[in-house]
């Protein structure tokens, strides 16, 4: 076992292997920066060398306010600032095999960060909304998506970084209409707080709040997806803790959903702390609450069927296992059997 003093060596080496291949990466990109900075001049914006990275997840990436959105050049809807995914695939086609990107001439415009691994931008796309998302195509649905607005990767070719774990769907068989109205709160149990498995198979989840409700023969559902206070992210120089949240509105009358929509909400770490342990029948509109900052990222108008809805809903709340005990009833046979020996390691 290496000492700390080892550990932190072989990190410093690391570090700096990954800094000297990011410059060898832009340096042999020469060509292909210079080009991009003409296009993006040509669009009004004016790029230096400092706005050009190398990201091993994704490639050579220009970033600059606004960026994406000038490029494109589509407005996006006013209400929730979605782009409709069919009018930006009419000018940059979307490759099934390249999940994530819609591929110009010049450059790849990216999915929005909230899609990638711990929400965090110089991560891979964690597994699987996103691929599930791009294939998905159904003449009675219209799609909507949110961009990375600022940045987009401008070597446009076929390569990506590829990990090997994945997360499945759970089954779901139940009548819609029977679900009864209420709210519900998952969480991991409580005697393994203290202990890594809360990261390593809980996908870092604190809770995972539901509720249903019914009016006009439209049954709601809504779950919020609240991570461990060390999944954090800055924006605007203020510190936010990122909740997923999940809208549906299915039609008793049809059997379909009507409408399906996923944000990201964001908390401050006093908004945070009161929520976590709080439920949907809080509300965040009168003088004790203040109502979390939100950022819809996904949209889908249609004829919605169940399996389709489970699917989207397991993998928007990727690897989380509170997920798939909602849908089954219980957890996923590798957390039920991981939990046992942990426990079986207390006794």
């Amino acid at each position: 076992m290496l000492s700390d003093d080892e550990s932190k060596l072989l990190m410093e080496k690391y570090i700096k292997s990954m800094a000297d291949n990011a410059r060898s990466k832009l340096e042999k990109s020469k060509k292909l920066i210079e080009h991009f900075t003409q296009v993006a001049a040509s669009n009004g914006v004016m790029l230096d060398l400092d706005a050009f990275s190398y990201i091993q997840t994704i490639g050579i990436v220009a970033t600059a306010p606004g960026l994406a959105n000038k490029l494109l050049n589509i407005t996006p809807s006013e209400r929730d600032g979605l782009f409709a995914y069919s009018e930006i695939a009419q000018r940059l086609p979307p490759n099934r095999f390249l999940e994530g990107y819609f591929v110009g001439k010049d450059y790849m415009l990216m999915a929005h960060p909230c899609y990638r691994r711990c929400m965090h931008p110089m991560a891979n796309w964690a597994p699987r909304f996103v691929d599930l998302f791009w294939r998905f195509d159904s003449p009675n649905i219209k799609k909507f998506i949110a961009i990375d607005e600022d940045r987009v990767r401008i070597n446009v070719d076929r390569s990506a970084y590829r990990e090997k774990d994945t997360w499945y769907g759970a089954p779901f068989n139940e009548d819609i209409g029977k679900i009864k109205n209420g709210t519900i709160k998952l969480r991991p149990s409580l005697d393994l707080e203290s202990h890594c498995i809360i990261n390593d198979i809980f996908a870092q989840t604190y809770c995972l709040d539901i509720k249903w409700s019914e009016a006009n023969q439209i049954k709601t559902f809504q779950a919020l997806e609240i991570k461990t206070r060390d999944i954090q992210i800055i924006a605007d120089d203020q510190t936010y803790f990122p909740a997923r949240y999940l809208h549906a509105e299915f039609d008793l009358s049809t059997g379909y959903f009507r409408h399906f929509d996923g944000a990201i909400q964001f908390f401050t770490e006093e908004e945070y702390l009161r929520r976590r342990n709080s439920d949907f029948n809080i509300t965040f509109k009168n003088h004790e609450h203040i109502k979390a900052r939100s950022k819809k990222v996904f949209k889908l108008n249609g004829s919605l069927n169940v399996d389709s809805w489970v699917e989207f809903c397991c993998h928007f709340f990727t690897a989380n296992p509170l997920t798939f005990e909602y849908f089954t009833g219980a957890y996923p046979e590798y957390v039920t059997d991981t939990v046992a020996k942990v426990r079986a390691r207390l006794l």
